[in-house]
């Protein structure tokens, strides 16, 4: 490679598909790309690459040959086309890798099962990229990842190995770190850093305040260990929410519903329907820029969804988590919120609203505490990138951006 060559990047995930917490991950990500390595020939193997194409202005593969690979198999002919759409994607996955020069993916919990997950969904196709990567000598950097203890043995076989051939990993706290290090990946090594998505920049303070309350809601069934008992931990969370809206309702308070994945929708209808009221609105927002913008704009956002807070406490609003992984008590203890967090799995109404009135009670200071944690924040993600620049990009690369800077120090002085 010459210093002239473009350096070929890669990202790989489910982004596109409707989560809004991938998709910010991405943007973070490209917008480290459009900063330090600004010639860079960028595209993505991903779940919704049309979305991918038409959002972010890069070309996009579909990660999966089998259009049908999340939905359930009930006839042999899907069993069978599942079952060769692993063999296909195993050669896709590998030639897709071998055009790239450094291969990333940006943030997300690719390593944790915190939600229900099959393992040879998503888990495999990690696998596939990180071995093709090992195989092909192409670097896979797992950059700002999200990890947890597994029960299923198949899946944490796969994300085990997964991580042990990737090039380069970071995680977004310390919990993950220590969850592969439990599985035995060699973690001595690997940095973290506050989640990437807060690289992203934040909306401008609002000019006056309405008093509402940003909700953040999400269609949680429990984990991938609470199958069994699913549909009894939706309904508890659903009817405790809603109990909640209300009573902010019959408050005065303006309630704006905020979603992070397309399939939260539902919970929003049966909250709108049930409290029927025209304080309560939902937020279209169909990106983390504009989840910021809903939160810059509220006295307090209650939420559940990782990313949901991540965009509250990124704009230094007052913020209540309800809490369905460890993930989110480390987020909100990182930020110095940890005494606002609520057990999603056993929502109280009651015990809820008791909290978020000792949240706002405290909002002042709280705001101050988010606005010294958001800076701390930026400077350790400005030195993630500069550390997954030294760790995986083509010494090329680094020789353009030595020589750019060269020249323009000579044109300066």
């Amino acid at each position: 490679m010459t210093p002239r060559t473009p350096v070929r990047v890669g990202v790989f995930g489910l982004l596109g598909s409707g989560n809004l917490g991938n998709d910010g991950s991405l943007e973070a990500v490209l917008g480290y790309l459009r900063a330090e390595h600004p010639d860079a020939a960028v595209d993505a193997l991903c779940g919704g690459p049309e979305a991918v194409t038409a959002r972010y202005r890069i070309p996009a593969t579909r990660l999966h040959w089998y259009r049908g690979e999340y939905r359930t198999a009930a006839r042999a002919g899907a069993v069978l086309g599942k079952g060769l759409g692993k063999l296909v994607d195993a050669a896709r996955t590998a030639a897709w890798v071998r055009r790239h020069d450094v291969v990333i993916v940006p943030g997300m919990g690719v390593l944790e099962a915190t939600l229900p997950l099959r393992p040879w969904g998503f888990p495999y196709a990690l696998f596939l990229l990180c071995a093709s990567g090992r195989l092909l000598r192409t670097p896979v950097a797992l950059v700002g990842v999200g990890a947890a203890p597994i029960g299923n043995p198949a899946t944490r076989a796969l994300v085990r190995w997964s991580a042990r051939l990737a090039a380069h990993r970071s995680y977004r706290d310390e919990l993950s770190r220590d969850a592969m290090r439990a599985m035995g990946v060699d973690t001595a090594r690997d940095e973290v850093h506050p989640d990437i998505a807060f690289a992203l920049p934040a909306p401008p303070a609002p000019g006056a305040r309405d008093g509402r309350v940003c909700v953040g809601v999400m269609d949680f069934h429990g984990g991938d260990d609470d199958r069994a008992r699913a549909e009894r931990i939706h309904r508890r969370y659903l009817d405790g929410t809603t109990r909640f809206v209300r009573a902010l309702v019959e408050d005065g308070r303006p309630v704006r519903l905020l979603t992070g994945d397309a399939v939260d929708a539902r919970v929003v209808a049966a909250i709108v329907e049930a409290v029927d009221s025209p304080l309560v609105t939902a937020s279209p927002a169909a990106s983390l820029a504009e989840l910021m913008a809903e939160t810059a704009a509220a006295d307090a956002v209650v939420a559940t969804r990782y990313h949901n807070l991540v965009c509250a406490l990124r704009t230094g609003t007052p913020t209540l988590a309800l809490s369905y992984a460890a993930k989110s008590d480390a987020l909100m203890a990182r930020m110095g919120l940890g005494a606002y967090c609520h057990p999603a799995r056993e929502l109280d109404a009651d015990r809820l609203l008791e909290q978020f009135r000792e949240l706002e009670k405290h909002a002042t200071e709280l705001r101050q505490t988010l606005a010294e944690r958001n800076l701390t924040a930026t400077r350790r993600l400005d030195h993630q990138f500069t550390a997954l620049t030294e760790a995986v990009f083509p010494t090329a690369d680094h020789a353009t951006a030595d020589h750019a800077t060269a020249d323009h120090l000579t044109e300066t002085s």
